[in-house]
């Protein structure tokens, strides 16, 4: 049976796009979008018709008919607590991520245009493993200040999809084996995966600092920092994700760009690049006592994880724990496409999405 699956991943300054065959990539695209195009619009969600319109464009210029299209998967986007794996769009999410998304995020736009695209054509649009993929036990929820609590919000897409992986790899089943998966992006995420399910994080404002994220931060000197006068809050939000982490210290987001710097031997790359090394690991540590220290398997995955120098930092820390994998890159499009040929082949199950 042949299935063309149209995946499509909006993030803030661009619009991916790929087709696949079956687990064939058939061409995979990135429509920019720029700065100057961007501050056009008021909200992200303003942005659907103009990112939509580029999507339909994009396929038209390749040849390709919608027609052909066995179903359309966005990424999800932020709809409260829903749990791995696929949902079909419906009403009900398209009305949430339209009028009251849990937070504006460009994620937002990947189910509303596949629902536009998939309706045109009279097939099923979905998600899969939304950024809010929320499956914490009951215990990690508990934040020790009773007006907060945890919730998730991860790399669940490509995290699950690596895990997945390296389970296929050792010829068993991702629920029957247990992970800690560290994305290393521009946000590092670290989560837990206990027989099939995420059941702890840590969310990029509470593990370790990243290319462009502060990280986890003593409260305190934070608090003080919040309310010394010298910051309004857009700027303090700013220190915390988008001018943290090693843009902060070091004026790059760049990882390779460190890299290079350490081999001019400039000590402060190579201090704060073991920094972030050491964050992760520690994370690592953390996540391996929910499950009592049972760990199949440690993967590190995101584009990060391509650099041989930070994944080694990482590696003579943890590997005592579990045998590390190291899985490098993104891998977002396939991850998409592949989870919905899982559904269409009744590998999985979609579920329907309700408030």
């Amino acid at each position: 049976m042949k299935y063309n699956i149209l995946a499509i991943n909006p993030g803030s300054t661009s619009t991916k796009l790929a087709l696949y065959e079956n687990d064939k990539e058939i061409f995979c695209n990135t429509l920019e979008h720029s700065a100057e195009e961007i501050e056009k619009y008021d909200k992200i969600q303003d942005q659907f018709e103009m990112r939509k319109n580029l999507v339909i464009s994009s396929l038209l210029e390749k040849g390709y008919d919608i027609k052909s299209l066995s179903a359309v998967v966005g990424r999800g986007g932020m709809v409260p607590k829903v749990k791995s794996g696929a949902y079909k769009v419906n009403e009900t999410m398209v009305d949430r991520l339209k009028f009251n998304p849990v937070i504006e995020h460009a994620s937002n736009l990947g189910a509303l245009i596949a629902y536009e695209i998939a309706n045109e054509v009279n097939i099923s649009a979905y998600i899969y493993d939304s950024v809010r993929v929320d499956e914490l036990n009951d215990v990690a929820r508990i934040s020790g200040m009773p007006e907060i609590s945890r919730t998730s919000t991860s790399h669940a897409l490509n995290s699950r999809a690596m895990a997945m992986k390296v389970a296929k790899m050792n010829g068993k089943k991702y629920s029957d084996m247990n992970f800690v998966v560290a994305h290393l992006g521009g946000g590092i995420s670290v989560s837990v995966h206990e027989k099939g399910r995420m059941v702890d994080i840590l969310a990029d404002d509470e593990g370790p600092f990243s290319p462009e994220r502060a990280g986890r931060v003593p409260c305190k000197e934070l608090i003080d920092l919040c309310y010394s006068g010298e910051f309004d809050k857009k700027t303090m939000n700013k220190k915390l994700r988008g001018n943290g982490g090693l843009k902060a210290y070091l004026n790059t987001v760049d990882v390779r760009e460190v890299d290079e710097m350490i081999e001019r031997n400039d000590e402060k790359a190579k201090l704060i690049l073991e920094a972030m090394a050491y964050q992760v690991a520690k994370g690592i540590g953390d996540l391996s006592t929910v499950v009592e220290g049972k760990v199949d398997a440690i993967v590190l995955t995101g584009g990060i994880a391509y650099s041989k120098r930070i994944t080694a930092l990482i590696k003579k820390r943890v590997e005592f724990i579990a045998p590390v994998e190291i899985m490098p890159g993104e891998n977002e499009m396939e991850s998409l496409a592949m989870g919905i040929l899982r559904v269409l082949k009744g590998e999985e199950e979609a579920s329907e999405y309700s408030e």
